[in-house]
């Protein structure tokens, strides 16, 4: 059976206002294509939603540098809630996000300069290789990799969500998802001690097990070349009892709210899914339609209540004004769209 996943499409993030976050994430990351921004009702997730339908804003932003993008996410009528207490490494959900860079030292300087919310200096993870982790405007923590790869080369120093790191309370338990299911089929490493380049982080200085994992091939499909490689790393810390990230609280609030992966064969991965015991908890059965945009999409939940999202994209916008689209409905899934007609998306950039 063929990899039904062409890469992570998006990360959601839940924040108090959408336009000042993609501003933000463009002026310092690098994240300036505005694919879609939408005003709509949350539909068909209401098993997540205090089983109400509530009014949203969502703007899905994207770099073509590579790598994928922010589905940025706002309630319009409620007032998004907190986690209670502060994000503690090892906590139930998604921790966070992990961003290719060319120069992780020379990232770290800009950032510097600008006055960002660094939360560690330059330091080695456990295969020796260099990061540092930072906050964005809302206190969300990104931590920026380095990467050679780009999709098309913009002269920027970052490009898009390569990964992100998740918290679990069985590490050994959610391992088959996310190898066997979603295809991380390669062990980076797997060490259980108190880590360095954690340690500045809240409960970071905890003894902890980290397994980082990889995909051994660039997957395909329409947009894998350019969404690219990209890894999963599942955090388990001793010494304290986590909290769920989002308990007692709504898909939508504020954080990391779900991982979204791009899929080729809605049918075949759900198929998948179902064998090894992650029933979809959400479809949206034939086609959502944002407007700007449309496909298909369902959820899992992972054994500690993660989302994890599935989109098949039918539809997505290059020059809404002259009402063009590019629609893959009828498009072989197994090929990789072509470098001159994804740099149509190009059209989206936002600049000052």
């Amino acid at each position: 059976m063929k990899d039904p996943i062409s890469g992570i499409q998006q990360v959601g993030i839940g924040v108090p206002d959408a336009r000042a976050a993609f501003d933000w994430y463009r002026k310092n990351f690098g994240v300036d294509c505005r694919i879609f921004e939408e005003n709509g009702v949350v539909d068909k997730m209401q098993r997540y939603t205090g089983n109400q339908i509530h009014e949203r804003r969502a703007i899905l932003g994207l770099s073509l540098q590579g790598g994928g993008g922010y589905e940025i996410w706002q309630y319009t009528s409620r007032t998004p809630v907190a986690q209670k207490e502060e994000l503690q490494i090892g906590d139930l959900g998604i921790l966070c996000a992990k961003i290719n860079t060319l120069d992780v030292q020379l990232s770290y300087n800009v950032f510097k300069e600008k006055g960002l919310n660094l939360l560690t200096e330059v330091v080695k993870d456990p295969a020796g290789a260099e990061s540092f982790f930072v906050k964005d405007l809302n206190g969300n923590i990104f931590q920026f990799i380095s990467s050679s790869y780009q999709f098309i080369e913009e002269g920027k120093l970052n490009s898009g969500i390569s990964g992100v790191m998740i918290g679990s309370s069985d590490i050994d338990k959610i391992l088959p998802l996310y190898q066997d299911v979603l295809g991380y089929d390669t062990i980076v490493y797997d060490k259980t001690e108190e880590f360095a380049d954690l340690s500045t982080l809240p409960s970071g200085d905890l003894k902890m097990r980290r397994v980082l994992l990889k995909h051994k091939t660039l997957r395909n499909g329409p947009f894998s070349e350019l969404l690219g490689p990209s890894e999963i790393e599942l955090v388990q810390t001793e010494g304290r009892t986590p909290n769920k990230t989002f308990e007692n609280r709504f898909w939508g609030d504020l954080g990391f709210i779900h991982l979204c992966f791009d899929v080729k064969r809605m049918d075949v991965l759900k198929a998948k899914c179902e064998k090894t015991g992650y029933n979809f908890t959400v479809d949206s059965s034939e086609s959502f339609d944002m407007g700007e945009a449309a496909g298909h999409f369902s959820y899992i939940e992972d054994p500690d209540g993660v989302l994890i999202e599935f989109v098949q994209t039918y539809k997505v916008p290059i020059l809404k004004k002259l009402g063009l689209f590019l629609n893959l409905k009828n498009r072989n899934q197994e090929k990789t769209l072509p470098k001159w007609m994804l740099k149509g998306l190009g059209f989206n950039k936002v600049k000052d």
